[in-house]
């Protein structure tokens, strides 16, 4: 969804509603909204399997972030089941709906002005990617935390890849469904790496691309 009102909106699937439901310009914009925060507006969105660190990875940057004054929210992949996507399973087509979900989310916090963190396995890219062209240039910025699997599975920080291996937990992504990782993402972080590390890395990257200027 391109929502400022420069930008034709569109929903995050590309498909245009019916000409009864009419896209409503405020007197407040994105941009207004940004000088009021004093940075940007944009999405970082974690992708990697379970276990990979994204978690950790954005909710250490947020508290960093935090600290430095920006406005920030963070949509956490088990968090969003508990309610916006509580009726979904795991299926592909699942998978796909959770992603356009908390996409469209992403796209309404940026318009209002927030640096969002996403942490989501994520695992097809061409969801990924339908995010990315729903939102302003710029505006998404696709963070792989490119973990080993053995490391994953070795962490199993909830059992899952435990119960994967047993055969009780079906379709988990790494085990018995595909994960896609990016061909260009804009940061590639290894995730064996220390958590401090890994996070002045995202927020070198956050000022060079003038996210944040603090």
């Amino acid at each position: 969804m391109a929502l400022p009102s420069e930008e034709k909106h569109h929903a995050v699937d590309g498909n245009i509603h019916d000409d009864n439901i009419v896209w409503h310009d405020h007197p407040v914009a994105r941009l207004d909204r940004e000088r009021l925060h004093r940075h940007q507006g944009a999405v970082i969105w974690f992708t990697g399997l379970s276990g990979s660190g994204k978690s950790t990875l954005a909710g250490q940057l947020e508290q960093r972030l935090h600290q430095l004054g920006v406005s920030t929210y963070l949509l956490d992949g088990d968090n969003v089941r508990h309610g916006l996507c509580r009726d979904l399973g795991f299926s592909d087509d699942d998978w796909r709906e959770n992603i356009l979900r908390v996409g469209e989310v992403a796209c309404l916090m940026v318009d209002a002005g927030l640096v969002v963190l996403t942490a989501f396995i994520s695992p097809h890219r061409a969801e990924r990617q339908m995010v990315r062209e729903s939102l302003p240039e710029g505006k998404f910025i696709e963070v792989f935390v490119d973990t080993p699997l053995a490391v994953c599975e070795a962490r199993d920080p909830k059992g899952l890849y435990k119960k994967a291996r047993a055969g009780t937990l079906t379709n988990f992504t790494g085990i018995d469904a595909v994960y896609e990782p990016p061909h260009a993402p804009d940061l590639r972080l290894e995730g064996e790496q220390l958590v401090t590390n890994l996070t002045d890395q995202l927020l070198d990257l956050l000022h060079s691309r003038a996210i944040i200027k603090v």
